[in-house]
């Protein structure tokens, strides 16, 4: 395999960091940003502990880690299960998440592990994220892999290949756990899907002889991430009128920066990473003689499957549901406290979405339903 057909995207090599170093110290974006995260740390001390890690593993241990615990400040607890999975250092698995949060999904899963004492994940991300220079640096030294976006088809098809190549590379050779997402970008009605071709893509790379066999290599783990409350559920219901009211509506650069913030500093209730165990052998029974079209509905089937069943639920997700229906369907499975804490927290969201032709009624159930299609695709699963 000639892996310097990586080098656009791939994380940095640790001893590519200092020069690295000196183009982020130089940059007064990161300057700025880094200034407003350690506030009480004088920037030229920054400076010197960010020249004393040499590994990609000890910058996140002295920055990233603490930056990531920081921010679960703005929630009510972020825990993990992964004792469906043994972890072992010699194991890379591939973690296949629903998505809900730019930053935290992968960020979160991260220092988590590495509290079991593992390192933190290689995470797959979207450059249209990469808004500035410094952001790109500073994802690649925290060990993400780059995912090209706006391609041609053929470019397209060359990029998902060679990104493919990349995961089963990483984790077959490096031995490094990755985390990608079931779909390009947030489920923003919470309705999580795999996307097929999410899955074609990871079949692309490996050595096995059909799908089947280049997944198994991968070692996929669902995983299902459960946010109590959804910082940027408002932004998410006014996208949606924007995009009902205006076809030719396109997301822009600080409506991008304002998920990733409101995202961050965000109040998040309790959020939860459950582990679902590896897949392999359950891939081993699929029939490979399916046509292509089916094999692939099958599986992101599985996957769904395994990520809806594994939910946390929360009281806010019962109260949606019933808000929605206009009943008490699953009154057993909240208080009135619970119920008035919701109803106060669905207004104030939408108190905060500022538009023209504000339609309540319209924005009111998109953000309900965010909250109540985990709890329908949980009872789908389950039953």
């Amino acid at each position: 395999m000639d892996i310097t057909e990586f080098e656009e995207i791939r994380p940095y090599n640790d001893d590519e960091l200092p020069q690295v170093y000196k183009e982020l110290t130089a940059d007064l974006g990161f300057r700025k940003a880094a200034e407003a995260i350690f506030p009480d740390t004088p920037f030229d001390i920054l400076v010197e502990k960010m020249y004393g890690c040499q590994t990609k593993d000890e910058f996140q241990k002295v920055f990233s880690y603490n930056v990531i615990r920081h921010f679960g400040k703005f929630s009510d607890g972020v825990t993990l299960n992964h004792t469906s999975l043994p972890l072992h250092r010699e194991t890379a698995y591939t973690y296949l998440s629903n998505h809900r949060d730019i930053v935290l999904d992968s960020g979160f899963l991260s220092i988590l592990l590495m509290d079991l004492g593992m390192t933190a994940v290689e995470i797959a991300i979207g450059d249209n994220l990469l808004i500035y220079p410094w952001i790109k640096k500073l994802v690649r030294i925290n060990k993400s892999f780059i995912v090209q976006r706006a391609l041609t088809m053929r470019q397209m098809l060359e990029a998902s290949a060679r990104m493919s190549r990349y995961i089963h590379y990483t984790i077959n050779e490096k031995k490094q756990s990755v985390w990608i997402a079931q779909r390009e970008g947030r489920a923003k009605d919470s309705d999580d899907r795999t996307q097929e071709s999410v899955i074609k893509m990871l079949a692309l790379g490996g050595n096995g002889k059909d799908i089947i066999d280049r997944l198994i290599e991968l070692n996929i783990a669902p995983l299902a991430i459960s946010y109590e409350y959804d910082p940027c559920d408002y932004l998410k219901a006014c996208e949606y009128q924007l995009r009902r009211d205006n076809e030719s509506y396109k997301k822009t650069t600080e409506e991008d920066l304002l998920n990733m913030k409101s995202g961050l500093f965000g109040y998040k209730g309790k959020v939860h990473f459950q582990v679902t165990g590896c897949m392999n052998e359950e891939l081993k029974t699929v029939d490979r003689s399916l046509p292509k079209a089916e094999l692939f509905a099958v599986i992101t089937g599985l996957i769904d499957r395994h990520i809806h069943a594994n939910y946390r639920l929360y009281p806010g997700n019962y109260i949606a549901c019933d808000m929605l229906n206009g009943n008490e369907g699953y009154i057993d499975q909240y208080t009135p406290e619970d119920f008035r804490k919701f109803e106060s927290y669905i207004n104030k969201q939408l108190d905060k979405i500022e538009l023209p032709n504000k339609d309540i009624s319209f924005l009111r159930n998109k953000i309900l339903a965010m909250y109540a299609n985990p709890l329908i695709n949980y009872l789908s699963s389950t039953h």
